[in-house]
């Protein structure tokens, strides 16, 4: 099983359509298809995509619409706004005064929202304040531009920016476990702002890319800047990865918890701070891993089964239909 190793995390369905939302059906179908998603998924609320899907649909969604926020605001952010967005922040000399003009930016370009940076003590916040007098805001819009600021300020200084938390204004979604896999922090809802917080020093390191460098960043798009590898180290990462690395055999947290030199109390209590529970990680592991070797491979679905640790293909069946709402099958319509 070496060859999960690199395992990254499935998409929901919910925001594959909140992206598609904005193109009308035809487009929809055909966009969809060209990304090797099912078009049924798109109707399957617990349905999956893998992240290669979700970033090609991103990508060619992008130029269908011509907007690189794709049908999230209420006005097109026309291709080019990441490369000119990114163009005005590499000759700041710390990311302080980058972050600084991330804000100013939007503010020239969108009456949705403002970016407002500022430090206090020793933490730096970032807050989303959505206009109140502009068109409604999402839940996934505020996700996505606070995703870009962690995102590209990463970049921007050559360090994953570790973040004390995330708040969010809404409340806690169905699905809330997802945010694991995109911010590098503990994950609140119901809190007074929409914000990112993190140590105060980062402020002070300097813009570390150049505009040579610009070029690689905008072609991976979204990838550097909307997913979370799993060395950016929060204690579900830890466990997912120790899980990848033991199929088909499906470790006890006994034997993670001796792996991560933890008691298994500590790594229980650890996991539920991050919002989640060893069992939920076992069966995201094994879910996401049949969907991508579905998705990738031509191997036989008994074969995956027992792969991602079940004894027989019934109950593999039923599993993923839990998962996804769908059959294993009806992943593999596009292959």
């Amino acid at each position: 099983m070496s060859a999960l190793n690199s395992i990254s995390a499935t998409v929901p369905i919910s925001v594959v359509n909140g992206f598609l939302s904005g193109a009308d059906r035809a487009a929809v179908v055909r966009l969809a298809g060209r990304s090797g998603i099912p078009h049924e998924l798109l109707k399957k609320p617990a349905a999956r995509v893998t992240q290669e899907q979700f970033s090609t649909l991103y990508r060619l969604l992008a130029m269908e619409l011509d907007d690189e926020m794709p049908g999230i605001f209420s006005r097109p952010l026309r291709n080019g706004l990441l490369k000119f967005l990114c163009l005005s922040l590499l000759d700041a000399p710390r990311l302080e005064v980058a972050l600084h003009r991330f804000g100013q930016f939007f503010h020239l370009i969108l009456d949705d929202f403002r970016l407002v940076s500022w430090r206090e003590g020793e933490l730096a916040y970032v807050e989303f304040v959505a206009n109140p007098d502009g068109p409604p805001v999402s839940a996934l819009a505020r996700e996505l531009v606070l995703k870009l600021v962690h995102g590209v300020g990463s970049w921007l200084i050559r360090q994953k920016i570790p973040l004390v938390e995330v708040t969010f204004e809404f409340l806690r979604p169905a699905q809330s476990g997802d945010l694991l896999y995109l911010f590098p922090g503990p994950v609140r809802f119901g809190r007074d702002k929409s914000c990112l917080v993190f140590d105060a020093a980062y402020l002070d390191r300097p813009i570390r890319q150049r505009k040579s460098d610009l070029q690689d960043f905008l072609r991976r798009a979204p990838e550097d800047w909307i997913f979370v590898s799993f060395a950016e180290q929060m204690v579900c990462h830890h466990v997912r990865q120790c899980i990848v690395d033991s199929l088909p055999k499906t470790p006890t947290v006994d034997v993670v918890a001796q792996q991560l030199h933890y008691s298994v109390r500590t790594l229980c209590r650890r996991l539920e701070a991050e919002g989640t529970t060893f069992q939920a990680i076992k069966d995201e592991v094994r879910r996401d891993v049949a969907i991508q070797r579905l998705t990738r491979s031509d191997d036989a679905i008994a074969a995956i089964a027992y792969d991602v640790g079940f004894d027989n293909p019934t109950a593999f069946h039923r599993a993923f239909r839990h998962w996804t709402g769908s059959t294993p099958a009806a992943y593999r319509d596009t292959k």
